[in-house]
C-alpha cells in the first residue's frame, strides 16, 4: 500500500491542475498544442523543425505556476529548496500524470511536467563547483535554465567509452575537438555538457571528462537538427573545432565524466519507466471505454473476446510492472540508488515496449479514428518508441540485466561516484 501522504499529494496535484493548468491549456487556443493540430502547432517547419517559441513559452508559464505552487521542485532535496521527493514518490507521480493523457500538466515529448524531473539541478548540486552552482543552480532548480547533453557521437552511441571527441590541455585550459549527435536542447541553452576523452584509451570507463561549453564559443557549430519520428526536434548534430575552455569548465572532476552521469541513470530510468507505464495505462483505459460504447453489428465491441483478451494481457502486464516499479524505487530509497540496477533495467525496457504495444492496441480498437490524429495514440506511440532506443536501448538494458544475472557486473556505485 502506498503511503497515505503520497496518495493525498496526488489529490493536491489534481486540484492544482484543474485550478491552474487546465484553464491555461484552454485559453488563447492553447489546446492546439494537444489536439489533432499538435505536431504542426509545436513545430517551426521553416526553422529547422525546432519547437515554436509560443509552444515553449506556454510550457515555461506552466512550470512557473507549478513552481509558485510548490510542486515543480518536489524531487529536489529539502536542503536545496525542494520537497524531498523519494524515488518511490516520483515514480508514482510520474505514472499518475502520464495516465491522464496528453496535456499541459505533463508532456513527455520534452520532459515537461508540473513536477520537474530536475536531473540537471541534482547533477549540479552533487558535482558542480561553487562557481558553477552560483551560475547555474537556481535557474536549473526553477526550470528556467538548462544545459545540453553531448555524449552520443555519430559512430558511438551506447559504446560511450569509445568516443572520439578529445580534450587536451593548453595554457591552463583545454582545447576540444570532435562531434556529437542527438545533442538535446542546444537551441535553448547557453552551455552544452560535452563529454570528451582526456586520458586513457578507447574502452576505458575512466579518462572521460565532462565540460560545460558555451554554445557561442568559437569553433562550436550546430551542423543540423535531426528530424525525428515525432516532431518538433531539438536534437542537434554539432561539431567542435579547436574549442577552447578554461579549467573551470570541467564538471564533476577530470576523468570522471561517465561516472558522474551514471549516478543519475537509475533515478532517471525508473521515472521514465513509470511515465511509460502511465501512458500505457491511459491507452488501455481509453480502449476499454471505447469498446463499451462502440456497437458494430448491433453489439458492443467489448462483448468480443478478440477485443477483450489482448487488453486483458496488457492490463496484466501493467499490474505486474507497477508492482516491480514500486518495489524497485523503494529499494533505491532504502538501500541506495545502485542497489537495484538490474530491476531498473527490467522496468525500463519492459515499460517502453509495453507502452508501444498499448498504443498500437488502442489504435486497433478505435479503428480508423484511432489511426487519425484526432486521438492521441499515434503521438504516444511515436514518442515512446523513442525510449526503446534513447533511454538505453532494449538490447543494452537486457545486456545489463544479463551482466548482473551471470556475475559480470556488480550492484554498486561506479568508482568515484557518491551514492
Amino acid at each position: 500500500m502506498l503511503p497515505q501522504e503520497l496518495t493525498a499529494y496526488l489529490g493536491v496535484l489534481d486540484a492544482f491542475i484543474e485550478a491552474e493548468i487546465k484553464p491555461l491549456e484552454r485559453a488563447d487556443d492553447n489546446i492546439r498544442f494537444f489536439d489533432h493540430r499538435r505536431e504542426h502547432a509545436r513545430t517551426d517547419w521553416e526553422n529547422r523543425g525546432l519547437p515554436r517559441p509560443d509552444w515553449e513559452a506556454l510550457l515555461a508559464e506552466a512550470r512557473a505556476r507549478a513552481d509558485r505552487a510548490g510542486h515543480y521542485r518536489f524531487a529536489l532535496p529539502k536542503d536545496l529548496g525542494g520537497g524531498g521527493g523519494s524515488n518511490l514518490a516520483m515514480a508514482v507521480i510520474r505514472e499518475h500524470l502520464a495516465a491522464k493523457g496528453l496535456g499541459l500538466h505533463n508532456d513527455l515529448q520534452n520532459e515537461h511536467s508540473i513536477v520537474g524531473n530536475s536531473v540537471g539541478a541534482m547533477l549540479m548540486a552533487h558535482y558542480g563547483t561553487a562557481e558553477q552552482k552560483a551560475e547555474f543552480f537556481e535557474g536549473l532548480a526553477h526550470g528556467r535554465r538548462g544545459f545540453g547533453f553531448g555524449i552520443t557521437e555519430p559512430a558511438h552511441g551506447s559504446d560511450a567509452t569509445h568516443m572520439e571527441t578529445t580534450a587536451v590541455r593548453k595554457d591552463g585550459g583545454w582545447v576540444i575537438n570532435g562531434e556529437k549527435t542527438w545533442n538535446t536542447g542546444v537551441h535553448a541553452v547557453s552551455h552544452d555538457l560535452i563529454f570528451a576523452r582526456t586520458s586513457g584509451k578507447a574502452g576505458d570507463g575512466e579518462g572521460i571528462t565532462a565540460f560545460l561549453v558555451p554554445v557561442e564559443a568559437p569553433g562550436f557549430h550546430i551542423e543540423e537538427y535531426l528530424w525525428t519520428f515525432n516532431m518538433p526536434t531539438d536534437h542537434a548534430h554539432i561539431t567542435l573545432t579547436d574549442v577552447e575552455v578554461p579549467d573551470s569548465a570541467v564538471f564533476g572532476g577530470e576523468g570522471r565524466g561517465l561516472q558522474v552521469v551514471q549516478h543519475f541513470f537509475n533515478e532517471n530510468r525508473i521515472r521514465q519507466a513509470a511515465s511509460s507505464l502511465g501512458a500505457a495505462q491511459y491507452c488501455i483505459n481509453e480502449a476499454v471505454a471505447y469498446a463499451k460504447v462502440r456497437k458494430p453489428f448491433g453489439k458492443p465491441l467489448a462483448a468480443n473476446q478478440a477485443i477483450q483478451f489482448p487488453l486483458v494481457e496488457l492490463q496484466t502486464q501493467c499490474e505486474m510492472l507497477r508492482a516491480l516499479i514500486h518495489k524497485t524505487a523503494w529499494r533505491m530509497d532504502t538501500e541506495g540508488v545502485f542497489a537495484a540496477s538490474e530491476q531498473v533495467s527490467m522496468c525500463n525496457y519492459w515499460s517502453n515496449r509495453l507502452c508501444c504495444e498499448a498504443a498500437d492496441r488502442a489504435m486497433q480498437v478505435h479503428g480508423g479514428l484511432g489511426y487519425s490524429r484526432h486521438k492521441p495514440f499515434e503521438h504516444i506511440y511515436r514518442h515512446h518508441r523513442r525510449y526503446r532506443i534513447t533511454e538505453g536501448s532494449e538490447e543494452i538494458q537486457m545486456r545489463r540485466v544479463a551482466g548482473y544475472m551471470f556475475g559480470f557486473m556488480e550492484q554498486r556505485a561506479p568508482k568515484g561516484v557518491r551514492e
